[in-house]
Parts: C-alpha cells; sequence; structure tokens
C-alpha cells in the first residue's frame, strides 16, 4: 500500500489533469465545509440561548398565588390567598424527591420607588427575602464574606448580601463593604458578604443589584408574618419537576382550600419543562445540519465516483497492459481505491481546515465587538472532526469500488483492442 512507485503512480494520474482533478475535489470540500459551519453555527445558537438559563438548577419550577375563580368549601371565588411557610414543610413531607424548597419574599425594585439609603446616597433594588438553599437553586459566586446560612435564619439577623451592582452604586471605590450598613425600607442591615452573578442575557445588570436577607428576618421586619410571595422547587437528580408538578401544585390546592378545577388560581412556571423544549429544538436542528451536510457531501463522492470512472474508462488500455503483463486484479483494484481514497481525504482534510478557519474567525470578531445576542462561542467537536474523517474514508471507498470493479472486469484482450 505505501510502495513509491504506486504512490507516484497515483499522483501522476490526478495531476494530468488539474482542473478535472480541482473541481471534482471542490465537491468534497465545499460538502465537508458546509456540514461543519451548519454544525458550529447550530452550536453558537444553542450556547447563546442556553446563557440565558445562566447557571440556574434547571429542573426547577416556580409557584405562586393568584386570585380564585371558583367558589369551594363555602369561601367565594374571586378570593385572594397566600402561601404560607407550613407549606414548605408539608410538601418536604409529602415528596422525598424534592431537593430543594425555597420560600421567597420580594419587595422594591428598579421600576419602584428609592427603597435603600446610605448616607446620602440611594437606590431602588429587589429586596429578596430568602433560606440558604436559594444559591444552590439560583448561582451566583460570592466575590466577599459569605452568603446567608441556617443561623441566620434561626436567629433572624439584620444581615444582608448584596450584588456588586448595589456596590458599585452605594460605595465609593476602595471603601470597605462588608461591615458597613444598609438601611432598607428603614430597617438597618449590615452587609456580610457580596455576590456577582454571571449572565450573558439583557437583565444581566440588574442581575446584580440584588439584595438577599434571611426569610425570617425579612417577614419580621416588613410584616409579612408567615405569608410566602412564592416558592422556587428544585427535585433531586433523576427525577423531573415536570413529573411532580400536578401533584404538587393538587397537594397546595387542597392545604388552601382552592376548587380542584381551578386552574388559575396557582400560577407556576417549570423552567425543566421549557429547557427540554430547548433541548428539542437543538436537537432537531443538529439532525437537520447532519442531513443537509452529509447530502452535500454525498453529492461530492458521486462526482468523485464518476470522475474515477472516466478516469477507468481513459486508462482502458494500459490496464489491459498490465493484466497482460501479470498483475494481478486485486493490484489493480487496490490502485484505483488509493486514488480515490486520497483524492476524497485531501479534500475533506482541506475543507476541515477552512472550517476550522471560519470558526476561528467568527469567535476572533466576537471577542472583539463582544457577544451577540442569542450566539455565542460557535464550535465543533473533535468528535465530529474525527467522525467526519471515518465519513469520508468510508465515502473514498464508496466511490472508488464501482470504478475499481470496472476495471478488474476489462478482459487484457479487449482493453488491447481500445484506441
Amino acid at each position: 500500500m505505501f510502495n513509491r512507485d504506486r504512490w507516484k503512480e497515483i499522483l501522476e494520474v490526478l495531476t494530468s489533469n488539474w482542473f478535472r482533478t480541482v473541481l471534482t475535489a471542490f465537491g468534497v470540500f465545499w460538502g465537508i465545509l458546509i456540514l461543519i459551519i451548519l454544525l458550529a453555527a447550530g452550536k453558537g445558537l444553542e450556547n447563546g440561548i442556553k446563557s440565558d438559563f445562566g447557571d440556574i438548577a434547571t429542573n426547577t419550577m416556580f409557584i405562586w398565588t393568584r386570585r380564585t375563580t371558583k367558589a369551594h368549601m363555602g369561601l367565594p371565588k374571586d378570593r385572594e390567598f397566600s402561601f404560607k411557610t407550613s407549606d414548605r414543610e408539608l410538601l418536604e413531607s409529602r415528596f422525598p424527591e424534592l431537593r430543594y424548597i425555597s420560600p421567597r419574599n420580594q419587595l422594591g425594585g428598579f421600576r419602584g420607588g428609592s427603597n435603600v439609603i446610605r448616607g446620602i446616597k440611594t437606590g431602588a433594588y429587589n429586596i429578596y427575602g430568602d433560606y440558604p438553599e436559594i444559591i444552590n437553586q439560583d448561582p451566583m459566586g460570592i466575590t466577599a464574606g459569605r452568603f446567608l446560612n441556617q443561623n441566620d435564619i434561626r436567629e433572624k439577623r439584620k444581615i444582608a448580601v448584596i450584588g456588586e451592582g448595589v456596590v458599585s452604586e452605594m460605595y465609593d471605590p476602595g471603601e470597605e463593604v462588608l461591615g458597613s450598613y444598609l438601611k432598607i425600607q428603614g430597617v438597618n442591615f449590615m452587609v456580610v458578604g457580596t455576590y456577582k452573578k454571571k449572565s450573558n442575557d439583557g437583565d444581566g445588570e440588574e442581575g446584580q443589584k440584588q439584595i438577599f436577607v434571611p426569610f425570617t428576618t425579612f417577614s419580621q421586619a416588613f410584616n409579612r408574618a408567615d405569608n410566602v410571595g412564592w416558592m422556587a422547587i428544585t427535585a433531586n437528580d433523576g427525577t423531573s419537576i415536570t413529573s411532580l408538578k400536578e401533584q404538587i401544585v393538587n397537594t397546595l390546592k387542597e392545604k388552601h382550600k382552592v376548587h380542584p378545577d381551578d386552574q388559575r388560581a396557582i400560577g407556576y412556571f417549570d423552567l425543566y419543562e421549557q429547557y427540554n423544549r430547548v433541548e428539542s429544538l437543538f436537537g432537531a436542528m443538529r439532525f437537520i445540519a447532519y442531513f443537509v451536510g452529509i447530502l452535500v457531501l454525498l453529492s461530492g463522492i458521486i462526482g468523485v465516483s464518476n470522475i474515477m470512472l472516466i478516469v477507468v474508462k481513459e486508462r482502458t488500455k494500459e490496464i489491459g497492459i498490465r493484466r497482460a503483463l501479470g498483475e494481478q486484479p486485486w493490484s489493480i483494484k487496490l490502485q484505483i481505491l488509493l486514488e480515490s481514497i486520497f483524492l476524497t481525504i485531501i479534500s475533506g482534510m482541506a475543507g476541515i481546515a477552512m472550517g476550522a478557519l471560519f470558526i476561528y474567525a467568527v469567535n476572533s470578531l466576537l471577542d472583539a465587538n463582544g457577544p451577540v445576542d442569542m450566539f455565542m462561542n460557535p464550535s465543533v467537536s473533535l468528535g465530529v472532526v474525527v467522525g467526519a474523517l471515518l465519513i469520508l474514508m468510508a465515502s473514498g471507498l464508496l466511490a472508488g469500488f464501482i470504478p475499481a470493479q470496472s476495471a478488474i472486469r476489462v478482459k487484457p484482450i479487449d482493453a488491447l483492442r481500445t484506441e
């Protein structure tokens, strides 16, 4: 196979008609290039959309209350009700499959009035009353100090963890943050930690302008009693929150005397369901990319096969002479197959190299100009490249098989008569 004369002959055959060889190779080159670009573009779009989920635990649902639409057990319709802190214990006892249940309360926001004061500075921020588990459901990087803990909950400590956006607006550069105090709705809280969230979406800046305080402290300081605004509920790995959603809602309806058929009284957002829809979408996009790319590649392979048939036809007399001199059919067949594989792999590797350069250029542009909405870090995995090389080898064999069979079927006497 690595006979020097054989490979010299292969190069002579392929270079005898440069224009025809280049046009033939271009079909394979273009097919593999299109496949790589489609896969990279799909991956870039997938990365961009998935970045909107951030680091949040995707096996999570958020649930809240609304007005009832049906009368039930002597209670009128159109009534308001709230979740209670006891709902957490109820769900924990009923559903061992749940990993985290985080009751939450919230006030303020950047669209509201100023609710935070420090000296002569004021700001409007989202204030959350939370349990420590929330950091596992909505991860954030603690840049200084610490996050909330169970002692803070139990002792109702007036402490706060603030975002880097709050720090930049309420503190002077170089000023000590930890141990300082912020007045939230007239109540003083000591800052024990700062955080920064990773986010690539449009709300990234507001994500850094939040303040977290212990849930029990929030309830006491802002007169929320045992009421809960909403809950973040995360299931254990291996159990989808979607499969438990209906049971959770029905349990809470029963607890709060809501009619079982009232579809509006309890609202929820199933993040896991939405994430699976995105996964399904990109699975379909990957299939389309592979389908289109392989079809284009197949057209190039057909072109290689056609050209090899022409080459065999042109070399009929030569093949007849070689057969007459005693060369074995398998040797001639091997020669044709090697020519086909060589042409296919060289043109395919050129396509892979061009695809890599294209991806590098796009990533360089994104790095220089900042991320584009819903598109970031397009790439193709090493497995795809290896798979493409294997496809090229198999395709080269396939493209050369029919011409090779045609070559060995030629009888020496008939080949020598060919003009």
